[in-house]
């Protein structure tokens, strides 16, 4: 599936998520300001800028770990993203625990990052041709559902 997706995907792919979290984050940062919500509206920012620094790491960290000659490759990188992704956790469960209209906008932000990043490999792997609409129809069908 992934062997149509190709390097400069990965750069497209990268910046328009960066640019459509920005987006969205200054959106929903006036939207929840409007609405007297200084708290939550922190929080999603947060929460973006979070998702932004975790995106950018594993970024970092496939390039650097891709460098090394060694054998186990996987393992140094599955770590370093899981304990990044269990701090996170951590850190925005408890604000959820302390301030919960922080906490709540912190998760929000983190939700609507990772959704814009799906969104747009979806859209990249579609472009690419690495996902065929034929098949996702197929396997609709072989399910019971309908084909969209």
């Amino acid at each position: 599936m992934f062997e149509r997706f190709q390097l400069p995907d990965v750069a497209a792919v990268a910046r328009r998520t960066m640019l459509s979290a920005l987006v969205v984050g200054v959106l929903g940062l006036v939207v929840l300001l409007l609405f007297s919500q200084p708290w939550a509206a922190l929080g999603l920012c947060i929460g973006i800028a979070l998702g932004i620094g975790n995106f950018r790491l594993i970024v970092r960290s496939v390039v650097k770990v891709g460098r090394r000659a060694e054998g186990n490759r996987r393992r140094p990188l599955a770590m370093n993203t899981l304990s990044r992704l269990m701090t996170m956790t951590v850190v925005a469960l408890v604000l959820a625990w302390v301030k919960p209209p922080l906490g709540l906008g912190m998760i929000g932000g983190l939700a609507v990052f990772q959704f814009l990043l799906l969104a747009n490999v979806t859209r990249s792997m579609l472009r690419a041709g690495a996902i065929d609409v034929a098949d996702l129809g197929d396997a609709g069908e072989a399910t019971g559902g309908e084909a969209a």
